[in-house]
């Protein structure tokens, strides 16, 4: 076993953490990583606020263990699912792209632990200062909306500027990256390209071959001129979106418009030339499908080995 305060404080057994991946985080795959003893996350994030409460009700009778859902700030409906969260007594919630400071007051009154994925230790200290009982701090190295700062820089900085338990995030997707961020002051660990390829995903077959087909350069970040940079595999569409990045004839609006539904169109439809398969730089270590109870014990034991072996090096 691998207690830390991660464990006790969201009442798993493992401190893992699956993303809350936008059209790939649903209840069939949230059920299956907290049945298998690990945090499952709904998205909400590109979807009706009608199609997340049912989510949320599918995952209430899949799994009787805890788990939560990711709501992404800046989403059109992030307002009504944060009333969903209460109405429905979830009893965790992670945010990303933008502070929940205008939702803290009445989550925390429901009891709800809010974890916010934050890319800075500045943001870090913020989020502890309204009531977030931890923090994902996630490096660049992930798939999906990404910061600036890499995950090993990124964690211990974290870590020394708070005094809540750290999640860390970026690039992990095996017992080495496991152990590797419970050594750099970790609590536990986020993971979401691995999940992709799990059994339970709803993830496009296309869209799980390419990242076990991937090596160790094949995602690509776009969209920096616009903000909002992106994380995702090298792709016709994503080659294409870079392109028109570092064409001056092209303006923000039409690079936005030839991305819309990309990220759905790879997800549901598997589509190999305008969709965006995104994921991270762990990705070439992903090898097959695996049911995601076996990808977790899987994890959670090589990075036992790793930690019990460190006495080695003394």
């Amino acid at each position: 076993m691998i207690k830390t305060r991660i464990t006790e404080l969201l009442g798993i057994e493992y401190p893992i953490v699956q993303g809350g991946m936008a059209w790939v985080a649903d209840a069939s795959l949230a059920s299956a990583v907290s049945n298998a003893g690990g945090l499952g996350l709904i998205s909400s994030i590109n979807a009706s606020a009608d199609t997340v409460l049912e989510e949320i009700r599918k995952c209430k009778k899949m799994t009787n263990k805890p788990f939560g859902v990711n709501i992404m700030l800046m989403s059109p409906i992030a307002d009504q699912v944060a009333q969903f969260v209460i109405d429905e007594q979830v009893p965790i919630v992670s945010t990303g792209a933008g502070t929940p400071a205008k939702y803290m007051e009445q989550w925390l009154k429901a009891g709800i632990k809010v974890i916010p994925v934050v890319a800075s230790a500045a943001y870090a200290i913020r989020m502890e200062k309204i009531g977030a009982v931890a923090v994902v701090a996630e490096g660049g190295e992930a798939g999906g909306h990404i910061g600036e700062m890499n995950t090993m820089a990124l964690i211990p900085q974290v870590c020394d500027a708070v005094s809540i338990p750290v999640i860390a995030a970026g690039g992990i997707a095996d017992g080495r990256g496991f152990a590797a961020a419970m050594m750099l002051g970790a609590e536990g660990v986020q993971i979401g390209t691995r999940f992709i390829t799990a059994t339970e995903s709803n993830a496009h077959d296309n869209y799980k071959q390419k990242i076990i087909a991937a090596g160790d350069t094949d995602t690509i970040v776009t969209g920096k001129s616009l903000g909002h940079p992106v994380r995702a595999l090298k792709t016709p569409f994503s080659r294409k979106f870079a392109q028109m990045e570092n064409d001056p004839t092209q303006t923000p609006e039409s690079i936005m418009e030839f991305g819309s539904g990309s990220l759905r169109k790879a997800v549901k439809d598997g589509d190999e030339k305008m969709g965006s398969f995104m994921a991270g730089q762990g990705s070439g270590l992903v090898k097959k499908v695996q049911p995601a109870k076996e990808i977790i014990l899987e994890i959670v034991s090589d990075a036992r080995n790793l930690l019990e072996g460190s006495s080695k090096y003394f």
